[in-house]
This record gives C-alpha cells, sequence and structure tokens, in this order.
C-alpha cells in the first residue's frame, strides 16, 4: 500500500499515533529485498478465462462489477477470517490464504468484449509506514500479500491499486454489481433495475461443473472422508468429555484446517436426541455409548469447493436393533434417490423417490393414520412430521450452490451432465413422540452424499465412506482398536 493510498476510514486501522521522524526513517532502513519468484499461473486460472468470456458475452457494453467483499465484523475490532465472495473467487482463481478483503474484480467494456481489471491492496512494501502502523493490511500484522506484478503473474488479469478505482468510476458507465458486499462499491455504483437478473446469471453459471471444479469436489469429498475416520478415532474422547460433541468438532475441524481452507459450513455434531435438531451446532452436549451420533461435515478446500456429508455413527460401533432399523429405512430412501439421479430427469424425481420409501416405512410401523399413497399427495403429506427437509440441493464453492439461479433453471429444471448435488434423507422421531415406541425415541438419522450426473446416471464422489451398517461396524472397529 503506498502513502498517499485512499482506503475508506472504515477500514482502516491504524495501530498508534504517528512515529517521529527518527523512527520512521529508522524502520525504512536494514531490509533485505524479498520478492517472490517462480510464481505461476493458479491451478483454476485457464478456466476463468472461459468463465469471464460467457460473462462477457451475457453482457455486451456494460462494466461488471464483482467484490471480494469487506472484512466482517466479529466484535469490536475483532474480524471473522476473510473468505472472498463466490463469484470474485470463479471469476478470478483466487485460492485461500491468497485471497484478501476489499479486492474488486472490474470488467470493463472494451470493444466487443471486456478487460478484466483485477484492483486489490497490494504489499506493504518497506518504503512505506503502512507494513508495520497498519494492523488491519500490514504485513508485520497479517501478513505478506502479492505485489501487483506478482497478482498479475498468479491470476493473469492486469492488476491495480484499490485506490485507483475511483478514477474508473469517474468514468460514468451502465454498470452492474453485486449488492451489499462492498461499501465503497455501493457507495458509487447506482442501483441497477437488472442486479436481480445479474445474480441469477452468476449464480447459475456454477450449475455445470467444468473437469477441474468436479476433481476439486472430489478432493474435498476424500479429504472429508479423512475427517470422518478422525472422527471416529475422537469418540472415546468425546465419551469420556462432558462436552463430548465438541470434541467430535475439533476432530473434523482440524483437518478441516490442515488439509483444506477451511470448514465448508459450521459441523453439526449432534448425539442422541439432539440429531432430531436439525441445524445442531451447539455442539455442547454429551456423548453417550449406546446411542448414536449424527455427524453433517464437509470440508472447504482452497479452490473454496466443499463436501458436504452426513453420517450418522453409533457411538460404540454397533447399532442396536431399533436403530438399524431406523437406519435401514433411510439407506433405502437414499438408494431410491440416487437411483433416480440422471440426465434429462426432473429436479425433484430424487426428492420424490426418497420421500416414498419413506412414507412407505413410516406406513408400515403404523405411525400414520393413512396410507402411504394417501401421505406423499398434496392432501396429506403427514409423513412430513418426521421428515421435514428436501432430500437435497446443488453444491459447489457454497454448500447451498446456486442459490439465487432462477427456478427453472435449478428447482424446477432438468438435471444435466456436470451438475454435483446431495442426496440426504433423514428420518428424526422427537424424544416426547408418543406415536413411536420407547426405543425409538430420540432418535435423528441423517445419510448424505455428494454426487455428480454423468452420462449414464451419477458417481458419488463421497462413495469412500461405509454406508450400509454393517460396514459402518467394520469401519468403525478398524479405526477403534
Amino acid at each position: 500500500m503506498s502513502e498517499n493510498t485512499k482506503v475508506p476510514a472504515k477500514y482502516k486501522r491504524v495501530h498508534d499515533v504517528a512515529p517521529s521522524a527518527q523512527y520512521a526513517a529508522f524502520m525504512k532502513t536494514g531490509w533485505t529485498p524479498s520478492p517472490l519468484h517462480g510464481i505461476t499461473a493458479g491451478p483454476a486460472t485457464s478456466w476463468c478465462v472461459a468463465r469471464r468470456s460467457a460473462l462477457s458475452a451475457a453482457y455486451p457494453g456494460i462494466r461488471l462489477v464483482l467484490p471480494a467483499g469487506n472484512f466482517k465484523t466479529r466484535s469490536n475490532d475483532a474480524d471473522y477470517r476473510f473468505r472472498p465472495h463466490t463469484a470474485f473467487a470463479y471469476y478470478t482463481g483466487v485460492q485461500g490464504v491468497e485471497a484478501t478483503a476489499d479486492a474488486i474484480l472490474v470488467m470493463e467494456p472494451n470493444g466487443s468484449g471486456h478487460q478484466p481489471l483485477l484492483y486489490i491492496h497490494p504489499r506493504s512494501t518497506r518504503e512505506t509506514d503502512a507494513f508495520y502502523r497498519d494492523a488491519r493490511y500490514g504485513e508485520l500484522w497479517v501478513g505478506r500479500r502479492f505485489t501487483l506484478d506478482e497478482a498479475q503473474a498468479r491470476y493473469e488479469i492486469e492488476t491495480r491499486e484499490l485506490n485507483s478505482l475511483s478514477e474508473l468510476f469517474a468514468t460514468k458507465k451502465e454498470t452492474l454489481t453485486l449488492r451489499d458486499e462492498d461499501a465503497f462499491v455501493d457507495e458509487n455504483v447506482s442501483v441497477h433495475p437488472r442486479e436481480e437478473e445479474f445474480m441469477a446469471f452468476i449464480s447459475a453459471a456454477r450449475l455445470v461443473k467444468d473437469e477441474y471444479e468436479i476433481a476439486e469436489m472430489q478432493r474435498a469429498c476424500d479429504t472429508t472422508a479423512r475427517g470422518f475416520a478422525d472422527v471416529v478415532r475422537a469418540l472415546p474422547a468425546a465419551v469420556a468429555t462432558r462436552r463430548g460433541e465438541r470434541v467430535v468438532e475439533a476432530a473434523f475441524f482440524g483437518r478441516a484446517r490442515i488439509e483444506g481452507n477451511d470448514l465448508g459450513y459450521e459441523t453439526i455434531s449432534a448425539a442422541g436426541a439432539h440429531a432430531c435438531v436439525l441445524h445442531w451446532i451447539r455442539n455442547d452436549g454429551e456423548v453417550r455409548p449406546g446411542e448414536l451420533i449424527l455427524v453433517d461435515a464437509g470440508v472447504e478446500m482452497e479452490s473454496y469447493y466443499t463436501a458436504d456429508v452426513t453420517r450418522t455413527l453409533p457411538i460404540n460401533g454397533k447399532f442396536t436393533p431399533a436403530q438399524r432399523s431406523l437406519y435401514m429405512l433411510v439407506y433405502e430412501a437414499q438408494n431410491a434417490g440416487i437411483a433416480a439421479l440422471k440426465p434429462g430427469a426432473d429436479w425433484g424425481d430424487f426428492h420424490r423417490a426418497c420421500q416414498s420409501v419413506l412414507a412407505h416405512g413410516l406406513a408400515d410401523m403404523g405411525v400414520m393414520n393413512m396410507s402411504a399413497e394417501e401421505s406423499l399427495s398434496p392432501e396429506g403429506g403427514l409423513h412430513r412430521r418426521w421428515t421435514l427437509h428436501s432430500a437435497g440441493h446443488m453444491l459447489g464453492m457454497d454448500v447451498h450452490d446456486c442459490g439465487q439461479a432462477r427456478k427453472d433453471q435449478y428447482i424446477e429444471g432438468k438435471l444435466e451432465v456436470g451438475h454435483v448435488l446431495t442426496v440426504e434423507p433423514g428420518l428424526y422421531i422427537q424424544p416426547d413422540d408418543e406415536l413411536f415406541a420407547p426405543e425409538y425415541r430420540g432418535i435423528g438419522i441423517r445419510i448424505e452424499d455428494d454426487l455428480v450426473i454423468t452420462e449414464d446416471g451419477c458417481r458419488n464422489l463421497s462413495g469412500a465412506l461405509p454406508r450400509h451398517p454393517d460396514e459402518i461396524e467394520a469401519w468403525m472397529a478398524s479405526l477403534m482398536r
């Protein structure tokens, strides 16, 4: 950051009062030059060229502004760990610790297309005082960033200092941006009536994954499988700890941080009846032998692609008869959902397949006062008392990926080769549910896997993790010796 960098005051955090002239001069001396050598294009860079080309063709003559986003305050002057907006990462190829807050990708109209321009806070060199005074961006406070030349070599995009963005915005052009992601952008870009459409476009652009994306999601699933093995190994310690759910949570988090960028989302570590709370992230409960633990967790890789996997495990390594019977109902429902995945199928087909198996199983157990067919009708729906959520969603750089795509492109559309989605049926018998016999109450079961649509059906990216109860028991026994 140069000394005259104009960062909005809201984002600039200077540690102390201005240094004395003698101290300031002293801090500029005695430093060894430290350029980075051998920087090559990032692993996603070549794919991003094609992505930007498609974006350019969709909005000829319009300036497109994609911000990475600002820091989010956790409390007072402490920020959350920064993670860039998905669209920014998708179109630039920025990954992991390379990402810096406030960066902005501009697609500037140029002839028949657009020129991509990347605006960043570059490295705070030793010629400035920012490297030791600026607690938000300074190198001695938060670590080294790329120089402009280094960033340009990494992403193969012309890179400029963020303080020069005002000059570009001074040239008024029709502009589309992502609203509410960057305060400076919001102040300088007028609201455009096509912003919602723009968000839908860049969301739908990620529906069909390319080869690089699918490979990254396979890596995320493989790493997640190792995280689940860590969870099983941690179960004895979890049983011995008052808030054992957090022992499980911590075991998985360690794998996510060692091999990936972070968690893809907050881990659900739900033991016993906590598994009946769909979004249980408090994770402050005990882990008791004889009960089940539902773990819903995914590793986000440096590329920001994440897995989303759920396994429901017997804490002592063995299912009881009641646990196994409910588990097998969910297992068969998931099998039916997976079998429905193929190119050209309606998005809702796999959900309906899962629901049909669950409804028939519940009807056979005598807990509904109507048949499965009646419950599956729009006028019925009684089975939903025990299975509240959809059987899956799109997956990618966001755990619920492509959520702003139009309905006809997503939930009312057709499956295509390259779509990646979860299949995750569940049954949740609340502890106070008197329609079930006591041995079933307080049991929550979900099984979730990540699948990519192929020419002849689908492939299970998370298939390395066992699903059948016999396989789970054998796998856990091998890890808990």
